[in-house]
C-alpha cells in the first residue's frame, strides 16, 4: 500500500496531466509544506508527519474561510471548501461522537483528573492512545474542559 504522502504526489501527476489547475495548485502547496515539515523537523517524511500537516492545513483553509465570509467574499470562501474537500481525502477518518467522549471519559478516570487544572493529564494520556491520530484535539479539548469541573 502506498503511503499517503505517495498518493498525494501520484495525485498531483494525474491533476497535471488532466490540467486541473484548481486541484494542482492545492496539492503541489500541501506537498511543499510536508517537505518544510520534514526539513524542519529534520525527518523523513511519514505518514504521521504527512496527516499532522495536512490537518493543519485544513484548519488553517477553514479558519480563513470563516473570515472570508465575515467579509462576504463567497468566490473565496467556496475556493477554500474545494481545498479544504480535496485534502480531506487523504485524511483518516476522524471517530464518532460517542467514541471521542468514552475516550475522554476513560483518560480522566485513569489519570485520576478532578480539575480543568489537570487537564495536561487527560490530553498526555489520550495522546498516547493508539487511536490518538484519529482525534481532533482542538474538540477533544473542548470536550475535557466541559468535563472537568
Amino acid at each position: 500500500m502506498a503511503s499517503i504522502y505517495e498518493q498525494l504526489r501520484a495525485d498531483i501527476v494525474t491533476a497535471m496531466k488532466a490540467r486541473d489547475t484548481v486541484a494542482t495548485t492545492a496539492l503541489r502547496t500541501a506537498d511543499a509544506a510536508i517537505k518544510r515539515a520534514s526539513l524542519d523537523a529534520n525527518k523523513d517524511i511519514d505518514d504521521a508527519m504527512t496527516i499532522a500537516t495536512l490537518r493543519k492545513a485544513v484548519k488553517n483553509l477553514t479558519d480563513a474561510k470563516v473570515e472570508f465570509a465575515k467579509g462576504g467574499r463567497e468566490d473565496l470562501v467556496a475556493a477554500n471548501d474545494a481545498e479544504i474537500r480535496l485534502l480531506e481525502k487523504y485524511l483518516p477518518k476522524g471517530l464518532d461522537a460517542v467514541k471521542v467522549e468514552a475516550l475522554v471519559a476513560e483518560a480522566i478516570k485513569e489519570t485520576g483528573a478532578q480539575s480543568k487544572k489537570e487537564m495536561g493529564k487527560v490530553i498526555g494520556a489520550l495522546k498516547k492512545h493508539p487511536d490518538a491520530a484519529l482525534l481532533d484535539f482542538g474538540q477533544v479539548s473542548k470536550l475535557v474542559q466541559a468535563k472537568l469541573p
